[in-house]
């Protein structure tokens, strides 16, 4: 499966997304492969660090740029039984590049009016890519949101969602936590972390399950 975690807005946790994700997959004994399409190059930094940290099992890295993605991704599709692609946040060739080839993109917003006006854009380019991509499927995560439960922007978020045509709303809310950021540091997922943030791993293990279907 190829699976692009991309958006129009930066820091919204598309690298922790995408890092767990692959972690999880590769934990899961698939042969996942992650692509950092961002010149920030964190996803490809996590790798390094779970490297030097000599982590198993190993989870495989390589940083491609520009308009060729498409073909890159489909020859490397061949050999890897996953593809995560890591975009960075904002419209770049790489994004629109990614939108032909993946199966399903998901889109990490935080619950703001700010990160909801780049979803106009993001909608017109599934849309877009669907001319070329007819099977994508396009999801938004609500990511980074508060822990406190008194604060209900996630859900007026996600109540929002519903004027976009090619959008879809993810079932899982991904809170900011300080675990995602003590997993990211040492090259981690937050279900490899000791002592386990259960929330955390309940939440990323959710949203795992929406993405692969529990396969």
């Amino acid at each position: 499966m190829i699976v692009l975690i991309g958006g129009e807005k930066g820091g919204t946790g598309k690298t922790t997304i995408s890092t767990n994700l692959a972690a999880m997959r590769a934990l899961a004994g698939r042969d996942v492969l992650l692509i950092d399409t961002d010149p920030q190059g964190s996803a490809n930094y996590w790798v390094q660090s779970r490297d030097d940290e000599n982590i198993t099992p190993r989870v495989a890295c390589v940083q491609k740029f520009g308009k060729g993605l498409p073909k890159e991704v489909q020859d490397l599709a061949k050999r890897y039984q996953d593809i995560i692609i890591d975009a960075g946040g904002r419209d770049s060739v790489e994004l629109r590049a990614a939108l032909v080839v993946a199966e399903k993109v998901f889109i990490p917003i935080q619950p703001s009016q700010f990160d909801i006006w780049t979803l106009n854009q993001m909608d017109e380019l599934v849309e877009t890519s669907k001319a070329f991509n007819p099977d994508l499927q396009a999801k938004v995560i609500i990511s980074r949101s508060s822990t406190n439960p008194s604060v209900h922007e996630s859900e007026d978020t996600g109540k929002l969602l519903s004027d976009f045509l090619n959008l879809d709303l993810a079932s899982v809310t991904i809170r900011d936590r300080i675990a995602y950021r003590k997993a990211a540091k040492d090259g981690l997922a937050v279900t490899e972390l000791k002592p386990k943030d259960q929330k955390a791993v309940d939440e990323m293990e959710s949203l795992y399950k929406e993405v692969f279907d529990d396969e």
